[in-house]
């Protein structure tokens, strides 16, 4: 079996319209690169309508087919557009992973009149006693569904919190007086202000035990209406672990026991990680969020950052099961929320490091393989234009994962500004010596055995135009050129 490779096939800026026809057309070429899994962006109705990414969850069941918040269509397509898509997919032999986003819904039909209390924004455990009667955007009756696939209809029972009032119109954390938690927001999530329950919009209350049963509903009926071969899990340290440890467990239960799950809960602690892979029964897999940083920070510091220290603090490092590696997505991409980029020179770097090592499982993204160019606003108010480029080496990269990157692993993690791994090879698939510089010229010493001696080596990523020859005990020096990586390979198997 190929190993496992993922890509986000969407970013925060992709073109409205087109992406499902845009999945189908490359689903081949992705398939031929080595990628193995279609992570999709999320694929029902957003409040936002057309225009939006589908963060903004308004119906969970409207995949496109409905004339609601303005179109029928999403932003990626209408619904047939994503039965092709996914039906190409699967028949490049790609599995299909879904954006889930539960944790909010947002772009409510109706206001209700209900009782509040104001909660401190920048401390969530401080609740005010006092309550008082407000209307919040509560009530989701989908009447452009007209109760089809679901007659299930939300209001304030099924939500704990909002950030938005009308009369008396006020912004900001109010906790809605419900039957759940005696007043208190959910446990077992994150610890940052206090108790990171809320979110944004109108946050779900997983307590109510019928919102409960219809999560799980929309799981196994999404797995009816197109191909489901696992999850990307969004908002996951705003959510109940033990909401999605049971969920998930359910969905294995129904559709598959293979189902790839990977949540998003972006945090570089490793504690808090670690802590919330035992809450979920250890089901699951995480992003790399320190991995990211350490990415972003290697960039910016060109030679002065100790390449050594690369992995120092990661989940690959200390959980590498469990570890999705990524070098950029949707969220950290430039004037996003979450903003850390990763500099052009440093991201074949990086994504060598992430595709071709033994541990983690690893994530490309659109923007990355494709390029992208849009305006935005910055944090500063100002308008800005965003040109990028795509990595030139990824494809090759990529088909070096499944070519390339087997059997054991030796790291040469010898000097600050120069690092490089073996991978040994198998009796079935051969092996590689990866080098990287992130200052001048160097390279690596690389003891094969004799099993490679008087072998020759080229660079498959063509970095690097030198052919080297392994002495009679299957060694030799692997060069690398300055703020580059070189991927050196047998020449009688890099055709």
């Amino acid at each position: 079996m190929p190993q496992r490779t993922l890509i986000q096939f969407f970013h925060w800026y992709t073109p409205e319209g087109t992406l499902w026809a845009d999945a189908a057309k490359e689903a081949v070429a992705l398939a031929g690169m080595g990628v193995t899994d279609v992570w999709l962006p999320p694929a029902y109705k957003g409040a936002s309508g057309a225009g939006s990414v589908g963060y903004d969850t308004y119906d969970l069941f409207d995949l496109g087919e409905f004339d609601q918040k303005g179109t029928i269509a999403t932003k990626y397509g209408d619904r047939a557009g994503l039965e092709r898509a996914c039906a190409a997919l699967r028949e490049a032999g790609l599995r299909v992973i879904h954006d889930v986003v539960f944790n909010h819904k947002m772009g409510a039909d109706d206001t209700e009149r209900v009782a509040v209390h104001r909660v401190n924004p920048d401390d969530r455990t401080q609740i005010e006693d006092e309550t008082f009667d407000a209307n919040v955007h509560t009530r989701f009756t989908f009447p452009g569904r007209g109760g089809k696939h679901s007659k299930f209809e939300w209001d304030h029972k099924c939500f704990s919190g909002v950030d938005r009032l009308e009369d008396p119109q006020e912004d900001g954390v109010f906790r809605i007086v419900n039957d759940y938690g005696e007043g208190e927001w959910n446990e077992e999530v994150d610890e940052e202000l206090g108790n990171f329950d809320f979110l944004m919009g109108a946050d779900v209350e997983f307590r109510n035990r019928a919102v409960y049963e219809e999560l799980k509903f929309w799981g196994r009926w999404l797995a009816e209406q197109v191909p489901v071969d696992g999850f990307r899990l969004d908002a996951a340290k705003h959510i109940p672990a033990w909401f999605f440890r049971d969920w998930v467990g359910h969905m294995r239960e129904s559709l598959a026991d293979d189902l790839f799950v990977v949540a998003e809960y972006w945090h570089p602690d490793m504690d808090s990680l670690l802590t919330y892979l035992d809450r979920v029964d250890q089901q699951l897999a995480l992003f790399d969020v320190a991995l990211v940083h350490r990415f972003h920070e290697a960039g910016l510091a060109h030679g002065d950052f100790d390449l050594r220290t690369i992995f120092d603090g990661s989940l690959v490092a200390r959980a590498p099961e469990h570890a999705v590696t990524v070098v950029s997505n949707h969220d950290t991409q430039p004037l996003q929320a979450l903003e850390a980029p990763v500099e052009d020179w440093f991201k074949p770097l990086a994504y060598a490091l992430a595709l071709l090592r033994e541990g983690g499982t690893p994530c490309v993204f659109h923007a990355d393989l494709y390029g992208a160019s849009y305006k935005d606003t910055g944090g500063d108010g100002g308008e800005y234009q965003v040109d990028l480029a795509p990595v030139p080496s990824l494809p090759k990269l990529t088909q070096a994962r499944q070519r390339f990157a087997h059997g054991a692993q030796t790291d040469l993690f010898d000097g600050p500004q120069c690092i490089g791994f073996i991978r040994h090879g198998t009796a079935e698939a051969p092996g590689c010596v990866v080098v990287l510089s992130n200052a001048g010229d160097a390279g690596v010493r690389a003891e094969l055995g004799p099993d490679h001696a008087g072998a020759t080596f080229v660079d498959w990523l063509g970095h690097h135009d030198a052919v080297v020859t392994a002495d009679e005990n299957g060694g030799f020096d692997a060069p690398v050129h300055g703020e580059s990586v070189s991927v050196w390979v047998r020449q009688d198997v890099a055709q």
